[in-house]
């Protein structure tokens, strides 16, 4: 598969060739915990043991690999890198390239499973952080502790705020601070927008989300340009043992291929919800990438190829309003997660963004979070309007 074919032909074929054996058109699952040498040290095509690596894994973390960098898979300098949750990506990622003592820079505005892993694993462990608002290149490096900093960590769209930070902007800052920029690129998927060649150092994905996008697989991935830093991750992937298993790999390959078509009615079905809380009376603020008042929105228009299907908003009524509507709603289920085919809603206070209450990244009580699925539109439209009463 050449470097530049077209990102829906990548998604279907990039790492999927089909089986030499039988010609299957989609790669086995390969459901097996080790594999038959050809005497001692002697490995057939690399595979050893299904934690160090299997087939179906593979397929997987050289789809990922192109659809974040093209011409970096091709080259074979680019590596995608499958894990059992986006946090186990996190995890491994941050141990590999930290140590007691170093610090980063996080967002103001994040996921709360982030959150508490710097706040309550890593700074247990010596490693400090600093939050600061990503729309504000400045503010972001203030916040850096020249000598200290070995991570600029980004989320952009932000969650649950969708404010939406300059990537290229920020690698100058960190990589001036000879820190790593990593992008937690979750919400837009790689099909929206694709920080490597924005000069972002790694990628991270919670793969539960828009990438596997039928909420039936859970599994992240980490996706690095650097041929050396690659290599550590791996190792360390290896190491520490939280991969990817066959089916949920193969759960997630299959969700790939039908990534952009998905995302493409996210997109639309969210402008259509969009257009009417921003009208309605018991709406007080709308989050959204394609609104001009939105943080960053002019960032968005250059960097994104389209805005997203994540929406959230205020209530007027406070938190007992918002709760309300949550509880209200009949199309889109009340539950946490996103991504997936079908629309979701949620009170971030209450539930994905529980554990930053107190800190700096504490959500507003009346906010409501959307994810918008591909249902019929007028239905999505109308069941949020009769849940706003």
């Amino acid at each position: 598969m050449t470097h530049d074919a077209g990102f829906e032909t990548l998604a279907i074929h990039a790492g999927q060739e089909p089986d030499p054996t039988t010609g299957a058109v989609v790669p086995p699952i390969y459901q097996v915990s080790t594999y038959a040498q050809d005497g001692v040290g002697g490995l057939r095509n690399g595979y050893e043991y299904s934690r160090s690596g299997n087939p179906t894994r593979t397929a997987l973390q050289e789809c990922l690999a192109a659809l974040e960098d093209p011409a970096g898979a091709a080259a074979g300098t680019t590596r995608g890198m499958a894990f059992a949750s986006g946090l186990a990506a996190e995890d491994t990622l941050l141990r590999t390239v930290l140590e007691p003592g170093a610090h980063v820079v996080i967002p103001d505005d994040a996921y709360g499973g982030t959150f508490r892993l710097f706040a309550k694993v890593l700074e247990r462990w010596g490693v400090e952080h600093t939050p600061a608002r990503l729309t504000d290149v400045d503010a972001v490096a203030a916040a850096v502790q020249p000598g200290r900093t070995r991570v600029v960590w980004v989320e952009t769209p932000t969650n649950p705020l969708l404010r939406v930070a300059d990537i290229a902007a920020l690698a100058d800052v960190a990589h001036a601070a000879g820190a790593l920029l990593v992008v937690d690129n979750t919400f837009a998927s790689p099909y929206l927008q694709q920080p490597l060649l924005l000069g972002a150092d790694v990628v991270v994905h919670s793969t539960t989300k828009y990438l596997g996008g039928h909420s039936d697989v859970v599994g992240g991935a980490l996706v690095a340009a650097d041929p050396e830093l690659a290599e550590r991750l791996a190792y360390h992937q290896n190491a520490m043992g939280a991969v990817a298993g066959p089916f949920d790999a193969w759960l997630t390959l299959r969700g790939v291929k039908t990534l952009a078509v998905r995302m493409d009615r996210h997109c639309a079905n969210a402008r259509a919800v969009v257009d009417v809380l921003r009208d309605h009376p018991k709406v007080v603020e709308v989050f959204y990438p394609g609104l001009e008042g939105n943080d960053g929105h002019h960032v968005a228009v250059k960097q994104m190829r389209d805005f997203g299907g994540m929406v959230s908003f205020r209530v007027a009524g406070g938190e007992p309003a918002a709760l309300e509507v949550c509880n209200r709603t009949k199309v889109f289920t009340l539950g946490e997660s996103l991504g997936g085919v079908e629309s979701l809603i949620e009170h971030p206070g209450r539930m994905t963004h529980a554990s930053v209450a107190g800190s700096p990244l504490e959500v507003p009580a009346d906010l409501v979070r959307l994810s918008v699925g591909i249902e019929t539109v007028e239905d999505l439209v109308a069941d949020v309007v009769q849940a706003l009463g």
